[in-house]
Formats: structure tokens, sequence, C-alpha cells
């Protein structure tokens, strides 16, 4: 424990030494300097930065360095040079001067005051170096030159502030005022004086303006003239080449206008042409188009009329098979419960049993035979049937033209009307005369013969029945002659 006694000392004198130091720490913000005291013969100060005193031997004293507004006014009327009594009306800035010389006086004035104290103490001294510069000079000179009397007041309170540590910044004259009002009369008579002036300047303006406007206006009208002259001839000539132009370009027009009626003439004639012939070729393809559907109808009915022959015989034939299968099931479920019934009834008695056995066999087999016979009645009336389907599908086959022939004439009326139509939907057909003399109405009423003649053949291909064939059937050539040949009849020679 000895041992550490001297490092505890140590470290309480080092303690102890720290807290006295950070009680003497001080600071100086910009705008104030602190001058510390006591050691030194010559204070140390400090401006924006620390710095340590040593406590209870050094003191610590503040002076403030900011900019110090101090109001110069005079109290009473002061004579100027021509001896008018005027009043002036001026601030002034000041500061502590920073030099080490000025530093030193300012502390030995204005040490620890605040700045209205600072600016109290300078304004008995500036009011006074004012009032000595207001002597030296004139009314008109204050007034009019306000910033040579201020340097000069400024030039005269400087030697004094200077002896005080002060600097001043600025001076500025705010209002000066006259005991007898001349400063007004002043600004009258200058008043009155520009007036005369800008009228005098204002009427010799108006005079050469009106010099300057009278030649501009004899100037402007000897050009007008001239213009107005040389724009008459212009227009003149202008006017001739219009008219020559107007008429060449009437010319061109008449020109142009006679060979466009030509060139229209001739292109409704061909518009008109073109329209006859796309509405003829339209009822030529509607006429080509209801062939192709009548030769697709006409096959369709051909198959249909063959498919349905071999469905009902195969449907015929199915029905049959199957009601002999269920014959033969119902047949055999008979006998199989006359078969349990039996051996119940042998139970009983044997011949109780023999005997309703015999009988239940006896009816099985007429059940049977009963079934066998209906069986095979089904069976007969089906092929009977698919016979006759067969039988009336050879004779469509065999009378197939004739019957399509006959199916095709009745339809004959509905095809014409169908045919009618394309033309029928015609609204407006312009005529013109036709190649080789024949007109363009005898062209259009033409072309139905000719399409209802690719009908017929078209039908005729389609169904191989010669329709012109079965038409002279009843003809007196047909009679005579016995040589008609109709697809699907014999021939009748």
């Amino acid at each position: 424990m000895e041992r550490f006694i001297p490092y505890i000392i140590a470290a309480v004198i080092a303690v102890a030494v720290i807290v006295i130091l950070m009680s003497g720490y001080v600071k100086a913000s910009p705008d104030v300097a602190v001058i510390i005291s006591g050691l030194n013969k010559t204070p140390r100060v400090l401006i924006g930065r620390a710095g340590i005193k040593v406590p209870f031997l050094e003191k610590v004293d503040y002076l403030h360095l900011g900019q110090i507004s101090v109001d110069i006014k005079t109290d009473s009327y002061i004579p100027t040079n021509d001896f008018i009594n005027v009043k002036v009306d001026a601030i002034a800035k000041v500061r502590i001067d920073t030099s080490p010389e000025g530093m030193l006086k300012a502390e030995r004035n204005f040490l620890n005051k605040r700045p209205e104290e600072i600016a109290f103490e300078l304004q008995d001294s500036l009011q006074g170096n004012m009032r000595e510069i207001i002597g030296t000079l004139d009314l008109k000179t204050i007034n009019t030159d306000r910033d040579s009397f201020s340097d000069q007041v400024m030039a005269k309170a400087s030697k004094d502030m200077e002896k005080l540590g002060i600097e001043i910044l600025s001076c500025n004259i705010q209002n000066v005022t006259d005991e007898n009002g001349l400063i007004n009369d002043l600004g009258m008579d200058n008043t009155s004086k520009i007036k005369k002036d800008a009228q005098i300047a204002r009427a010799e303006a108006d005079r050469d303006v009106a010099i300057a406007k009278a030649l501009a206006d004899k100037a402007a009208n000897d050009a007008r003239v001239a213009a107005e002259t040389e724009m008459a001839k212009k227009n003149n000539e202008l006017a001739i080449q219009k008219a020559e132009l107007k008429l060449e370009s009437d010319k061109k027009i008449a020109m142009a206008d006679a060979a466009y009626e030509i060139q229209k003439q001739e292109q409704e004639k061909t518009i008109q042409t073109a329209t006859v012939n796309a509405q003829i070729a339209k009822a030529d393809r509607e006429a080509e188009l209801k062939q192709k559907e009548v030769e697709i109808r006409t096959q369709e009915l051909a198959a249909s009329i063959e498919k349905q022959a071999d469905a009902d015989r195969y449907a015929k034939e199915q029905k049959a098979e199957a009601d002999l299968i269920q014959s033969k099931k119902d047949a055999e479920a008979k006998r199989y419960i006359a078969q349990m019934e039996a051996d119940a009834i042998k139970a009983r008695g044997e011949a109780e049993a023999q005997a309703n056995l015999h009988k239940a066999q006896t009816e099985a087999e007429a059940i049977e035979a009963k079934g066998k016979a209906e069986a095979e009645a089904i069976r007969l009336k089906g092929m009977a049937e698919a016979e006759a389907m067969e039988k009336k599908a050879e004779a469509y086959q065999k009378y197939n033209g004739a019957a399509m022939a006959e199916m095709m004439i009745r339809i004959m009326p509905q095809l014409a009307a169908e045919i009618a139509k394309p033309i029928s939907a015609i609204d407006k057909v312009t005529i013109y005369e036709g190649s080789g003399g024949e007109s363009g109405v005898a062209q259009v009423s033409g072309n139905m013969p000719v399409i209802m003649k690719q009908v017929f053949d078209t039908m005729s291909e389609a169904t191989g029945v010669d329709l012109r064939e079965i038409m002279k059937a009843n003809t007196y050539d047909a009679k005579v002659t016995k040589n008609i040949n109709v697809t699907g009849l014999e021939n009748n020679k």
C-alpha cells in the first residue's frame, strides 16, 4: 500500500491542475476582444480564439469590437460660412481600432463598456467636429455637396477618434434644415429657372420640329407625286399585259373544255359498255352457279335414295335376327323355369313329378316351336322387306333416268325463276348498237335461250338423262319411228 501512495498523490495533483486549468479556459468571439492581464506588463488579447488565464493571478476583461452607430445631431442652429443658421442631422459608423496601438488606447477608454455607452461618449466629440466643419462651408455647399461635407467631418473627427482608439467607417448626412426656410426658397428659385429653361428649350424644339416637319412634308409630297406617276404607268402596262394574258388564257381554256367534253363522252360510252358487259357476265356467273347447285342437289338426291334403301334393308335384317335371338332366350328361360318346377314337384312325388314334367316339357316344346315360328316369320318378313327394298332400289336404278327427268321437269319453273333473278336485278341498261348491225336488246334477250340450253346440258350430263329425247317421247315422230331412247327404259322399235 505504501508503494502506491506517491502515485496517488501525483494523480491528485494532476487532477487538481487540470481542474484549475479548465476553470481558467477562456474563449473569445470574433466581435469581442478578451483581454487577459495580471502577470505580464502588456495584456494578452484574444480575438476569435481560445486561451487560458491563470486562476487567482490573472483577470479577464472584454472589449466590444463590433460596428457602433453614433447619432450626430446638432441641438441648436449653427451659423454657416455665409451666416445662415442651420441644423444638421447625421449618423456615423465607428468601431474599435484592432491594431496593437489602437487596442491599447481603446482598453484605457472603453474596457467592459456596452456599445450604447461607447456611442454616448463619442457623440459629443463628433458633434463638435461637425460644428467646426459647418462654420467653414456655405449653405449651398452643405446642401448640394453632402459627400464632400461628410468627408470633411470624417477627416476632422478622425484625429480625435484616433486618440481614443476608434476608427470611423462612414458618415452620412441625413437632413439639413435652416432657420428661415432659405433652402425651400433656393429650391423654388431653381425650380422656376429650370421651368423657364425647359419652356425655352421646348419652344425651340417645337420650332425645329415644325420646320423639319414642313420640309419633310414637301419632300414626302414630291416623292408621293413621283411615285403615283410611276405607279400609274406601271398599272397601265400591267393592265395591258393582263388583258393579253387573259385573251390567251381564254383561248386555251376553250380548247381544253372542248377536249374535255369529247373525252368525257368517250369515257361515259366506255363506262356504259363495260357496265352492260359486267351485268351480262354477272348473269352468266349466277346461271352457272345455279347449274352447279342443280347438279349437286341431283347427286345428293341419288346418293340419298341409294343409302336409304341400304340402311332400311340392313335395319330389317338386324331386327329380324334380334327378334329370333330374343325368342330363343325366352324359350330357354321358360325351359329353365319349368325344369326348376319339375325338380320341386319331384320332391313331393315321383308320379306327380313325372306327369308334371311331361306336361312342362310339352308346353316348353310348344312354346319353343311357337317362338321359332314367330322368329322365322319375323326373319322371313325382314328378308321380304329387305328384298322389296332391294327390288325398289333396283327399280330406282332401272328407272333412274325417267325419275330424275320427272324431278327435273318439276323443278324447271323454279330454275327458270332463279335464272331470271339476275336479269330482274338490273336497274338500268344502256343499249348500244351491237356488232354486225344487231341491236343491243337482241343480244340481251338472246342470252336467255343460250343460258337455258346450258342448264339442260348440265342437267343431262349430271343425271345421264337426255331431256330432249324424253320431251320428244309423245311427238308424232316418236310414235311413228319408235326410236326414242331414254336411259333406264327399254327401246321401242
